[in-house]
């Protein structure tokens, strides 16, 4: 089962992302059905399906599912670009494939989906922790600082999701006992911060950064410390 899948997910990545250039994504915005590189894209598709499938043709039925599935939603997202955010659209075409790519392997190979595990001490935990990594802190941290707000933060709240990955990797290298991994860290978010306080000269903003960075580092620290913690305690019970 999980040789078949890798099988028809590897022809899929390949051909979305390796194989096609970005002439081609923007000549199907323009021309969409009528487009050249749509058939292209999808003549693509069906032969590396085959070669990955080393044209065993016992697979035909779920060779021509995904084609004709890839195809009509390629149109719809064609047909919906510039009506609905490109990152919903983006997302959700991915996952429709992928649907389609499960429903195969399963016809071919039945499996089940236990989702008991995702119930799990572990897992609850995991999700609990990450929850409060990401966007509890970020609350958090927004309250905390508001003393020091400057009045030029980031219309798209970059610096939000910027906070938020750089806990995920603190809480990440810490479980992983990669403590190593979070200097690196500071000193690369320190290089990249250095021009901007250089060139503003304002007390406020560097308080702001300095006093932001030091909470967001020091949440993360404290919020992998208290995981492991209860991890090792729901084992010990």
């Amino acid at each position: 089962m999980l040789t078949l899948a890798i099988k028809f997910i590897l022809a899929h990545l390949a051909g979305d992302f390796l194989f096609q250039p970005d002439k081609w994504i923007e000549h199907k915005k323009k021309g969409k059905y009528k487009s050249k590189y749509l058939y292209w894209h999808i003549l693509i598709h069906t032969v590396l399906l085959l070669v990955t499938l080393q044209f065993n043709f016992n697979y035909w039925e779920g060779i021509v599912l995904v084609i004709i599935s890839h195809y009509i939603i390629d149109l719809l997202k064609l047909c919906l670009d510039k009506k609905v955010n490109s990152r919903i659209l983006f997302f959700t075409d991915q996952i429709l494939h992928f649907i389609v790519i499960a429903g195969v392997v399963h016809y071919y190979n039945p499996f089940n989906v236990n989702l008991s595990s995702v119930y799990t001490i572990e897992s609850l935990l995991l999700i609990t922790f990450i929850l409060i990594t990401t966007y509890v802190s970020s609350v958090t941290i927004k309250i905390l600082i508001s003393k020091w707000k400057i009045n030029d933060e980031s219309p798209n709240q970059a610096g939000k999701y910027i906070g938020m990955l750089e806990r995920l990797f603190i809480f990440s290298f810490i479980i992983l006992d990669y403590w190593e991994g979070i200097g690196f860290l500071l000193a690369a978010k320190s290089v990249f911060r250095f021009g901007d306080l250089s060139k503003a000269k304002d007390r406020n903003l560097t308080e702001y950064i300095l006093i932001g960075t030091l909470l967001s580092f020091g949440i993360a620290i404290a919020t992998a410390i208290g995981y492991k913690y209860l991890i090792e305690l729901s084992i010990q019970i």
